[in-house]
């Protein structure tokens, strides 16, 4: 049975160039807080992967705070301002997202309401996957002297779609309000400058762009200080404490920028992988809808499509039978499935919401992956549909 992986927002197969770096530097003994020679070789390999990420994606080396995860930098960004914007004893407690934030921001946000008095304001989003940007104009301005922090998504995990973060960070800028943006599906994928974004800290992560999974960054404005969730050593500005994974980082690095010299290339190949799927499907399921848009500004490889009359559990589990590994975008807890929040923000109805699937595609991905699909799906739906309880 041929096995074909849809499943690239969730992580991606590491790429052969970070794979070779990634074991090279693991050879390297030292770590790089030790001022021996072992651990200033080892050091020196950091920072050089630090100057190059940071070439690419239009910051300061100094500017870059390595992280275990896009998760820990995302907690870092909202905890650490939220603490730092209200250590001075002016009330700002009004943290400010999207209602279809990935769960990295929207529990954090929500953690702050339980545990620190935090307000969160969501701001809605359209049917098409965009954040309405009157609305957010509205909030800034009737509550500007109380947010400490807006944090936005540069694009969405579930449904693509690319947000004007430039245009809130401008907004963000005139009340003197800090932007933060989790970029995490974007690295790699589209242009992405943090200058030119104009943002106070931006969120990116390895294993979503070829990278080994468990390091990421925060990617935070020089002369901007935050509260560290983490204290030990002092690294990192002394704002994430703990030792470098010198592995890790080297290949983060190598796998951005083989990411970026192909970035043209991939792009156009994504994306036209992505409209046959998309085509393929309503092919065979002519009742098959997209949620979120068919092209403009938009992720290459992320296509959410709504199978009316099924459940997406089901089909996970049928197209896993069949070798196709996709996404519900739902969460579960304790074996209870949830309608994806994602969608029920864009106003998708809950049975709507409970019968998407996530397509994500990757640069591995071929044409033959897309033919095989157009074979299983319609056994896969008429399946689906047989077991359907409505």
């Amino acid at each position: 049975m041929p096995r074909v992986y849809l499943d690239n927002a969730a992580t991606t197969p590491i790429s052969e160039v970070a794979l070779q770096a990634f074991i090279e530097q693991s050879r390297q003994i030292g770590n790089a807080s030790s001022l021996h020679t072992y651990g200033r070789t080892v050091r020196k390999d950091v920072e050089e992967a630090r100057e190059k990420l940071a070439s690419i994606i239009g910051s300061h080396a100094s500017e870059i705070i390595f992280t275990g995860s896009g998760t820990e930098a995302n907690n870092l960004a909202l905890k650490g301002a939220f603490w730092h914007r209200n250590k001075d004893g002016i009330a700002r407690n009004v943290v400010v997202i999207s209602r279809f934030e990935h769960h990295a921001v929207l529990d954090p946000a929500r953690w702050l309401e339980d545990f620190e008095g935090a307000e969160i304001i969501e701001v809605p989003v359209s049917r098409e996957g965009y954040v309405d940007l009157p609305s957010l104009e509205e909030i800034i301005r009737e509550r500007h002297d109380e947010i400490a922090l807006i944090s936005i998504m540069h694009s969405n995990n579930e449904v693509g779609t690319l947000q004007p973060i430039a245009r809130i960070a401008k907004l963000g800028q005139s009340f003197d309000i800090p932007v933060h943006t989790d970029a995490v599906q974007s690295l790699g994928k589209v242009p992405l400058s943090f200058k030119e974004l104009g943002i106070f800290a931006m969120t990116i992560s390895a294993h979503k762009v070829g990278g080994p999974i468990g390091v990421g960054a925060l990617v935070l404005r020089k002369g901007v200080d935050i509260t560290p969730i983490l204290h030990g050593g002092g690294q990192e500005r002394d704002i994430r404490s703990g030792t470098l994974n010198s592995a890790g980082i080297v290949a983060f690095a190598a796998a951005v920028q083989s990411a970026i010299r192909d970035l043209d290339v991939n792009t156009e190949k994504v994306r036209a992988l992505r409209a046959k799927l998309i085509a393929a499907i309503q092919s065979e399921v002519p009742d098959a809808t997209l949620n979120g848009v068919m092209s403009g500004d938009t992720l290459p490889g992320i296509a959410n499509i709504s199978f009316p009359r099924t459940e997406s559990d089901s089909l996970l589990l049928l197209f896993d039978a069949e070798g196709i590994a996709c996404s519900t975008g739902s969460a579960c807890s304790a074996g209870v499935q949830e309608a994806s929040h994602v969608l029920m923000a864009m106003g998708l109805s809950e049975k709507e919401a409970r019968s998407s699937l996530r397509f994500s595609l990757g640069t591995s991905n071929t044409d033959t992956d897309i033919e095989y699909l157009q074979t299983c799906i319609k056994r896969v739906i008429d399946r689906a549909r047989a077991a359907y309880r409505g």
